[in-house]
């Protein structure tokens, strides 16, 4: 008898019964897994938006943050969330802590988007940055829709005040919902070792809900104010703020520590990669590493005194240039602060600060007209 192939070829239909005998285990009973292509991953999110059931007459609420997934701080604010019954509690976050992360993205590298468990949310780990996580659930490849009703970053752990907003993952996921068009708010709390408590994040929710739910219903009626995004900063013990305070962005930031770290006392340091990079980072590494050798053979040519510290092995050559180890810590410091308004002094006097943040450039005029002027003149004493 012959069977019908639907007018395709003979080697496309014995493709795909190769295909497909490999994902059921194969004739002899075996599993044999492939890595997924680019267009399996877009007809496996193309089919798993099409069942996906949405339910219109709740609003979406998409959230991610810096800490990972399974920190407590998001997982006591989608709990919450979804024990309001309002909404429709979509998350799409890291797998893992990318809380200094800032701005960051990671094109020309596979992300891998996997299931997580979180009762009454349909949620998502993300193998990269919350930015890569909004951007992801924004583009209408992961979930059936494409803008939700708001953006939230959070709860994270420790305060994102001042400029430390620059470097805290979970605000640049609430920044890149802005960009997008979709209101947000990032949240967090001021966690101070030996003495904060993870039963804070839930005094924390409690906090923050109420503003959460005037936000979601004032984008429903259009009135939420537009091209801001709201960065809700919570003191140490929730239960006992003073209020809410509308503040302005300070200067305040942690110090960035730098430790020298002995390759001697860690002999992986030279081979160390991170459990949180992601497998196509690992092997972008392991290119760099190539060239480096590459590299090293040129070095080696130049008339220049070379201190080998480590020598590190591909493909039968060495790398003699001069390696050091260093690990980043950041350190709080004390700081004085005299000016009420600021959000790391209305956070240190117990209020809960809200900031707004946008996009909009701003420059006080006196800056302007000050670097204006030296553009001027810099200009016009090159000619």
């Amino acid at each position: 008898m012959t069977s019908k192939n639907n007018g395709l070829s003979a080697a496309l239909v014995s493709n795909l019964q190769d295909v497909l005998s490999k994902r059921k285990g194969g004739s002899d009973g075996s599993t044999q897994e492939e890595p997924p292509s680019t267009s399996d991953a877009v007809d496996v999110a193309a089919k798993e938006a099409e069942v996906e059931e949405i339910d219109d007459s709740r609003p979406i609420v998409l959230v991610t943050n810096g800490d990972g997934i399974d920190s407590v701080g998001l997982v006591s604010l989608v709990e919450a969330l979804v024990n309001e019954g309002l909404y429709n509690v979509h998350v799409c976050a890291p797998q893992t802590d990318k809380s200094v992360s800032s701005h960051s993205m990671t094109p020309g590298e596979t992300i891998a988007a996997s299931s997580a468990s979180i009762k009454g949310a349909t949620a998502f780990e993300v193998s990269g940055t919350p930015v890569d996580c909004i951007s992801l659930g924004l583009s209408g490849a992961l979930f059936a829709w494409s803008k939700p009703m708001l953006v939230i970053g959070g709860i994270n752990q420790g305060s994102s005040c001042g400029n430390q907003m620059f470097y805290s993952g979970a605000v640049a996921g609430a920044r890149e919902a802005l960009i997008s068009g979709v209101p947000s708010l990032c949240i967090s709390l001021n966690w101070k070792k030996d003495e904060s408590k993870e039963s804070d994040f839930k005094d924390a929710v409690s906090v923050c809900l109420p503003l959460i739910n005037a936000a979601i219903r004032d984008i429903e009626k259009g009135v939420f104010p537009k091209d801001c995004s709201l960065n809700i900063e919570i003191p140490t013990s929730p239960s006992s703020n003073k209020g809410f305070k509308v503040t302005k962005q300070s200067m305040w930031r942690q110090s960035p520590s730098w430790q020298a770290v002995s390759a001697n006392r860690h002999p992986g340091a030279g081979n160390f990669m991170s459990n949180q990079q992601s497998l196509g980072a690992q092997l972008a590494q392991l290119g760099r590493d190539a060239s480096a050798a590459g590299a090293a053979r040129r070095f080696t040519t130049q008339k220049k005194s070379v201190v080998e510290i480590e020598s590190v092995g591909v493909a039968g050559k060495t790398d003699s240039r001069v390696k050091k180890y260093f690990r980043l810590e950041f350190v709080a410091k004390e700081q004085e602060h005299t000016d009420d308004d600021l959000d790391i002094k209305a956070l240190e006097d117990g209020f809960v600060s809200v900031t707004p943040l946008s996009l909009l450039p701003s420059m006080d005029s006196e800056t302007q007209a000050a670097a204006s002027e030296w553009i001027s003149k810099a200009l016009n004493a090159d000619q």
